[in-house]
């Protein structure tokens, strides 16, 4: 066949800026590549997202675009985590992948916004790959969006938040062109993970995204904000490295390369377990004005229903690539210490992980208490509150890794969800011999939620019903984490000052005292100090 002939059999859709063409890969129509924002650089460096220009003819769209600026993973977790590079400045688009093409298919569709700490991760990774959604009649589109500096830097010269703000971008984009790949723009869902899942929490609360999608999956990820002086340190120490003032326009005459090295240097100790300056999104009085979590449990996103979930051993992936897992065992007791500042609590609450878990080690017991900390405890509450306004189902991925030692940890659920368990990058995570059968389970259900709203099992209600997919045939327990949770509940409803020694700048709604509460005491600075110094390793 000549390449002519070829072309003329390509897929091509007109968007509202131009044409693209596509490919057919076994029988699936996939668009990559396409720009939903013109490129962020130059004059438009550090500002909210404007649309692209338009062009003429058929633009290709064979080929992944540009990923966002970010620094490599260190060495420990790019063994574990693949995150490919694609150069250039276009890097606001996004891809498609349709069973269908063609505006009479009306077909269900899904947004994956991709996680990675907000400071790296594309839509480019092979995990991510849409073939699966679209062969089960769903239309998969995943953007790209600015990360670290880039996209959450907080300047006194720039808007704040950047990175959602092209997120919202990639919605309007949807809601406005999906029709042409066979997508209705009627029944959207968006689904994400770790710092996706914490996006999609936002843009739930968010004023300005509402009517943009319809369903929502949070994996990993409660909806959150960030403490506007813990960015503001962040940019204010790569500033200082640079020598330059801690504003857009001077990080945006430092050369690139340079920018993102300094940034992958003053991360270095921050992560979910050790907390530290980080990037994140921040209430802006805009597009976030208020905490999407206290938004969202006081009737934000009426009738959008949620699918929420998280991993058993999350802080695997935290704590044992780069070793911290052993030396937090070995700090002992000030490691308990510095988790019990991270978490704002008092000393009941280890005292009743030990209890529920006697096997358990220093370093488990920290792993599970800082985990049910920033993401179980806030996911139960969201799910709790939106009973009798909205259906939310809960579940929990517990089948550990081929890899040793990484058990069922953060990230791993994806190859499953996404149906792409077999391609090597997944088998970086999780080993050789993932069960297909899980991968069947989980796609299948993600896949029911986009179609119809129920992913085949128990809505929350006061039983606490959570879809185990683990070994064997996936089935649902009722309040498996229950125990645990009562602990924090019994913590949240103490008077202030009963609280323990423990507080500091560092919480999350699900453990911040209620207005007009007492202050509580400063955490010792020793035990905090000296749990970061043990091996601080970048947040995946």
């Amino acid at each position: 066949m000549t390449a002519d002939a070829v072309r003329q059999t390509d897929p091509v859709v007109t968007t509202p800026y131009g044409a693209v063409r596509g490919r057919y890969e076994n029988g699936i129509a996939v668009f990559r590549g396409i720009p939903y924002a013109a490129p962020p650089f130059g004059p438009r460096r550090f500002r909210p997202p404007v649309p692209p220009e338009r062009w003429d003819g058929v633009r290709d769209a064979g080929a992944f675009g540009p990923t966002p600026p970010k620094p490599p993973y260190s060495e420990a977790f790019a063994r574990l985590l693949a995150d490919p590079v694609v150069p250039g400045d276009d890097c606001l688009n996004l891809n498609v992948w349709t069973p269908e093409p063609g505006p009479g298919a009306r077909l269900p569709v899904l947004v994956w916004i991709h996680g990675g700490a907000l400071t790296r991760g594309s839509s480019a990774v092979p995990v991510y790959d849409g073939r699966a959604f679209a062969r089960d009649g769903v239309v998969l589109v995943s953007p790209n969006y600015r990360l670290g500096v880039e996209g959450y830097g907080l300047f006194p010269d720039r808007p704040a938040n950047a990175g959602l703000r092209d997120q919202l971008a990639a919605l309007e984009w949807v809601r406005a062109s999906i029709a042409g790949f066979g997508g209705d723009p009627d029944r959207v869902t968006v689904f994400g993970e770790s710092a996706g899942a914490i996006s999609i929490g936002a843009l739930l609360a968010a004023p300005r995204a509402r009517g943009l999608f319809h369903r929502a999956v949070l994996q990993s990820g409660p909806p959150e904000t960030t403490d506007r002086d813990k960015v503001r340190r962040m940019v204010r120490r790569m500033a200082a490295r640079l020598k330059v003032p801690a504003t857009a326009e001077a990080l945006a005459a430092v050369d690139r390369g340079l920018l993102l090295r300094t940034q992958g240097e003053v991360s270095r100790l921050s992560s979910p377990v050790l907390g530290g300056p980080s990037f994140g999104i921040v209430v802006d009085g805009d597009l976030v004005p208020r905490d999407p979590l206290e938004a969202l449990l006081e009737g934000a996103a009426p009738g959008v229903d949620l699918l929420l979930g998280w991993t058993s051993e999350e802080y695997r992936l935290w704590l044992v690539p780069g070793g911290l897992l052993e030396r937090v065992d070995r700090l002992g007791a000030v490691a308990l210490a510095g988790a019990m500042a991270r978490c704002r609590c008092g000393h009941e609450v280890p005292r009743g992980y030990r209890a529920i878990h006697p096997a358990a080690s220093t370093g488990e017991l920290v792993g599970q208490m800082v985990t049910d900390h920033l993401l179980r405890v806030p996911l139960h509450r969201l799910a709790d509150a939106r009973r009798g306004h909205s259906r939310s189902y809960v579940f929990e991925f517990a089948w550990p890794s081929n890899v040793p030692r990484l058990g069922a940890c953060h990230a791993l659920e994806l190859g499953f969800v996404f149906d792409t368990a077999e391609v090597p990058e997944a088998t970086m995570l999780a080993g050789e011999g993932a069960p297909q059968e899980l991968a069947d389970a989980m796609h299948t259900a993600w896949v029911r939620f986009a179609v119809a709203g129920d992913p085949g099992w128990q809505a929350w209600d006061t039983t606490h019903p959570v879809r185990v997919f683990g070994a064997g045939e996936p089935h649902t327990v009722q309040g498996p984490r229950d125990r645990e949770l009562a602990l924090w509940t019994a913590e949240l409803n103490k008077p202030a000052s009963a609280r323990g020694p423990f507080g500091g700048p560092e919480s999350t709604p699900a453990s911040r005292p209620r207005a007009g509460s007492p202050a509580r005491a400063v955490a010792p600075l020793s035990a905090v100090r000296r749990f970061r110094r043990s091996g601080g390793t970048p947040r995946p």
